[in-house]
């Protein structure tokens, strides 16, 4: 069970990427007051949370109806989750989360609560990926459900805080710590895209599409 929320955790953090996000916050919503700010990342999280749950207990049986095996939404998502981690680890903005169009017109939005915050760079692709196939994995075993749900609860209040504490994390680490950090979460996120295609693979070999 440890070894689940682990693998959990370092999955979800690295897919939410709290730190990455505080930069972005900044850009988007830094001229607004405080209160706002937080009204903003309590919402963010909030809505996050809720579509995440969604995907994570009905993503599958969704896939199910549609005749899409899990084994070849390992494959997708892992492919999806490498390009995202190219885009980290080379510095780019990633499309694969959010479109330039997309961009743009959070600039524009009044509140940016749920677009883009909430969707897609908190619960984007590449998250909504990775719950549904962890939890597709153990869906035999509620506790184990519960303990995957639950720790990505845990990350999603990490990036709740921050959000909140944005301002805080880019004048401690700088734009330099927040690029060496992005990085290396990219990293991390390759390894595990490639991990989730292989096992994609595997099981098209083991089971038959």
């Amino acid at each position: 069970m440890l070894e689940l929320a682990a693998q959990t955790f370092i999955t979800m953090l690295v897919v939410l990427d709290p730190i990455g996000l505080a930069p972005i916050f900044i850009g988007l919503a830094g001229s607004r007051p405080s209160f706002e700010r937080r009204a903003m990342a309590l919402k963010a999280t909030l809505v996050a949370g809720a579509i995440i749950l969604v995907f994570g207990l009905f993503g599958e049986p969704l896939l199910f109806r549609l005749g899409i095996s899990l084994n070849a939404f390992r494959i997708a998502g892992g492919a999806l989750l490498f390009l995202i981690a190219l885009d980290m680890v080379f510095a780019r903005p990633s499309t694969a989360r959010e479109s330039p169009i997309d961009a743009a017109e959070a600039q524009e939005r009044e509140d940016i609560s749920v677009f883009p915050l909430a969707i897609p760079l908190m619960a984007g692709p590449g998250t909504l990926a990775s719950v549904m196939i962890l939890v597709g994995a153990h869906r035999s075993s509620a506790s184990q459900v519960v303990v995957i749900l639950a720790v990505t609860g845990l990350v999603l209040v990490l990036c709740y805080l921050a959000l909140r504490l944005s301002g805080q994390v880019a004048r401690l680490i700088g734009r330099t710590g927040v690029g060496v950090v992005t990085r290396v979460l990219g990293v991390l996120l390759a390894a595990l895209a490639i991990q989730y295609v292989a096992a994609g693979i595997f099981g098209f070999i083991r089971q038959g599409p």
